[in-house]
């Protein structure tokens, strides 16, 4: 049952996911993170279904039900206080953080969840700027928007940054984007979308690739000819 429990727990917590990124899960998109065949997901939804941990209907896509949304940001808080604490605790580089909360998040103990809880003092983001739902399950998604949706002459603040793929972290550690870094907009490539951003006094091109993985907020209209970062 324990493995059972942990391929319930990945499908749940994968499905929250996609969906609060997305908007809509796809057994496609499922397949594509899970990196298994959409005819095994496809399997696996049908038992999930029969569970009543989610609503599932072919060809019409995915959704979580309450009680597979419970399972689901309870692993979610186990995940997202790992990484946090490996990062604060450990020196854990961000990049690294995750695939290990991956491992720890399916056995971590009330209790120990718990204690971790209390010595980073009830945070609200892991270090990629993830909200960490509370005890209770409840979660604040505030709003946010993707870096590829915002428009040049334009500055926002980093909310978010996905947390799936190690070399995109390691990327955008080097150029110091991070969650709270104040970004640029200076212009949009009309032929791919790649975008030019100011970070401090530095100029990056951001591919519409890399704009897409990363979440702002605050996003405000400048004055090109006024210096926007202080």
């Amino acid at each position: 049952m324990g493995a059972m429990k942990r391929v319930i727990e990945d499908y749940l917590k994968t499905i929250y996911d996609l969906y609060t990124t997305e908007g809509r899960v796809t057994t496609t998109a499922l397949a594509q993170r899970l990196k298994i065949t959409p005819a095994s997901v496809t399997g696996m939804l049908k038992k999930l279904a029969r569970m009543n941990l989610v609503q599932y209907e072919r060809y019409q896509g995915v959704r979580l039900t309450p009680a597979g949304e419970q399972i689901a940001l309870e692993v979610i808080r186990h995940h997202r206080l790992i990484e946090l604490f490996l990062a604060q605790a450990l020196n854990v580089p961000w990049d690294q953080v995750h695939e290990e909360a991956e491992k720890w998040e399916h056995v971590l103990s009330e209790e120990m969840e718990d204690r971790i809880d209390r010595w980073l003092g009830s945070p609200k983001t892991d270090p990629h700027g993830s909200p960490i739902p509370d005890k209770n399950g409840k979660i604040e998604e505030p709003p946010k928007v993707r870096l590829s949706e915002v428009g040049p002459s334009s500055q926002a603040v980093v909310a978010e940054v996905s947390d799936h793929d190690p070399e995109l972290l390691r990327y955008l550690g080097k150029l110091n984007i991070y969650p709270q870094t104040r970004l640029i907009i200076l212009e949009i490539e009309p032929f791919d979308q790649s975008m030019h951003v100011q970070v401090g006094e530095q100029t990056h091109v951001l591919s519409a690739l890399v704009t897409r993985c990363i979440w702002v907020t605050g996003v405000e209209s400048i004055n090109r000819s006024n210096d926007a970062i202080s």
